[in-house]
């Protein structure tokens, strides 16, 4: 699972506190129109103020047109002059052609005695020729391709106006390689538990979210977000950890969406409840069961583009967002990734992990977010 944006989104005004979900709302709209019954009641109310909001936008009237002024009277035309009366033309005399006259005899064309040579008879030209495959007529493999246009919908279009509103938000990155040796060797241990106790096993991702939630305790100046209250620019201390998860699902057509839902009141949990929480969201998107709550209100978001290889990646942030986490990929460093298992055991070598935070510079500072990534 990965994400790439995450926070609240623009302010046209339907449905801004679900930042990177913003796009699902435009489809659970779609759906609610034609048969409400097909959209959990928990959406009715939010999808009924989105149909309020739409409906006054598309009837507000246009703005009424000034009257234009009268215009003055002006000064009665002088009627015109009757013209005078026009003269006949005078009649003109042609004088008769008389046909030429002949005198004495009539001339003698001159002849010759030499015969003209015979020219050469042309070929007839045919009547038609054949003419050139045109464009049309043309082998269609051969023809030039054209460039495909497609309109964005649903999560593409919020995909970029979230884009276009994140440029407004200035970000710094910072990142840091750690070993991840005693990771691996937790959750070994922790699943063999598992296996002999109740079965089940724990990801790396429940591993790196519950340390992060547990720094979070300890570092609190990384869990807010900049607002403008009462006008006036503000730094937003959470009540709460609410921690937001990246999950990719696959469409039956083909496409992946994108759900950021989150996991509430996290400082609460113990490890146990905290995995029972978190698969209850995995399970809940995958099925899509997801109400409106899971997505709002979320504090901090991570991401794992580790999955698919990804060493690190530098996400954008969205309004009312602090901070993501990125995990990278768990693997040994590129320069000893050709050797054998047995040269990396002699050499001391072990996999390490590239971990990521993108904040706002607004509220957070990069010293900060350092000692945060230790």
């Amino acid at each position: 699972m990965s994400s790439q944006v995450t926070g609240v989104a623009s302010e046209d005004g339907s449905s801004g506190e679900f930042g990177a979900n913003e796009w699902l709302v435009d489809e659970m709209y779609e759906r609610f129109i034609v048969d409400r019954n097909s959209v959990d009641q928990s959406w009715w109310p939010i999808l009924e103020s989105y149909h309020q909001t739409t409906i006054e936008a598309s009837s507000t009237p246009p703005a009424p047109t000034p009257p234009t002024a009268p215009a003055e009277p002006s000064a009665p035309a002088e009627p015109p002059a009757p013209a005078e009366p026009v003269a006949p033309p005078a009649p003109v005399d042609v004088a008769p052609i008389e046909p030429p006259t002949t005198t004495g005899s009539q001339p003698v064309a001159r002849t010759t005695s030499i015969q003209p040579k015979p020219q050469p008879i042309p070929a007839q030209a045919p009547a038609s020729l054949p003419q050139a495959p045109t464009a049309a007529t043309a082998d269609p493999a051969s023809s030039e391709r054209q460039d495909v246009v497609s309109t964005l919908k649903g999560m593409s279009k919020s995909l970029a106006a979230n884009m276009d509103a994140s440029l407004t938000v200035p970000t710094a990155t910072s990142v840091r390689t750690i070993p991840a040796k005693l990771m691996i060797d937790n959750r070994i241990v922790i699943n063999n538990h598992l296996k002999r106790a109740r079965g089940g096993k724990v990801s790396f991702t429940h591993l790196i979210a519950w340390a992060l939630v547990q720094t979070l305790k300890e570092f609190p100046s990384q869990n807010v977000f900049y607002d403008e209250v009462d006008g006036k620019p503000s730094v937003v201390a959470p009540a709460h950890i609410n921690l937001a998860i990246a999950i990719d699902i696959p469409k039956p057509d083909g496409t992946r969406a994108l759900l950021v839902p989150g996991i509430k009141n996290t400082e609460s949990m113990s490890f146990q409840e905290f995995l029972v929480a978190y698969e209850d969201v995995v399970t809940r998107a995958r099925n899509n069961k997801l109400t409106a709550a899971d997505y709002a209100g979320n504090t901090i978001s991570l991401t794992n583009p580790g999955g698919i290889g990804t060493e690190h990646s530098v996400p954008r942030l969205m309004k009312g967002a602090g901070a993501i986490i990125g995990a990278g990929a768990l693997e040994y460093p590129a320069e000893f990734q050709g050797m054998a298992l047995t040269t990396l055991s002699d050499l001391g070598i072990g996999k390490t992990i590239t971990l990521s935070t993108t904040y706002v510079l607004r509220v957070i500072q990069g010293a900060g977010s350092g000692e945060f990534l230790k």
